[in-house]
């Protein structure tokens, strides 16, 4: 197996991509941010769009669990360091069966260079379950008139009931009397 690694790895060019990264995430959605820690809504968003957390090793779960563990008590959000703890809890778990200093190096690969929103850079991928989600051969009911074979949408076609927008409930036998009583 690999000679572990010096600690100044952690201190390189890579590091410095991560922490980019951590800043990036940490500012997202709130201006006022410093960038210096980040809230749990954006480090969960940070392992989702970096693939650290990819459903099946690492959940939504693992993440907040993580998050908790490593903050300070009563704090709200993790400083770059506490993120670097959390992610040698989450390393393991996500790349099973590489030591610890290849999955941190793994983790941070993932995350080095990324921004929110991951602007342009990843292409749609098929996250695991959505498959699933969208596979018409599986629908039933009112929902498999929805797509034709090829499981493409047919948009209102496939929805027989098309709303009446007269505004009454649906089945009011009064529809249209309002006027003449009042």
């Amino acid at each position: 197996s690999a000679p572990p690694l010096p600690t100044s790895f952690l201190h390189s060019s890579k590091m410095s991509g991560v922490e980019n990264a951590f800043r990036k995430f940490a500012i997202y959605g709130d201006t006022s941010a410093s960038g210096n820690d980040m809230t749990g809504k954006n480090f969960s968003k940070m392992c989702k769009e970096c693939g650290v957390m990819d459903g099946k090793a690492v959940t939504s779960t693992d993440v907040d669990i993580v998050f908790n563990k490593v903050k300070t008590k009563g704090a709200r959000t993790i400083t770059f360091a506490e993120f670097q703890q959390a992610m040698k809890e989450l390393c393991g778990k996500r790349f099973k069966g590489k030591s610890p200093e290849e999955a941190l190096q793994a983790v941070y690969g993932l995350i080095e260079g990324k921004e929110p929103g991951n602007v342009g850079t990843t292409k749609a991928t098929k996250a695991g379950g959505v498959e699933r989600l969208t596979d018409t051969s599986k629908y039933t009911g009112s929902h498999k008139e929805r797509f034709d074979e090829s499981g493409k949408g047919k948009g209102l076609a496939g929805r027989q009931d098309l709303t009446d927008n007269s505004g009454y409930v649906g089945a009011y036998k009064g529809a249209g009397t309002y006027d003449q009583t009042h």
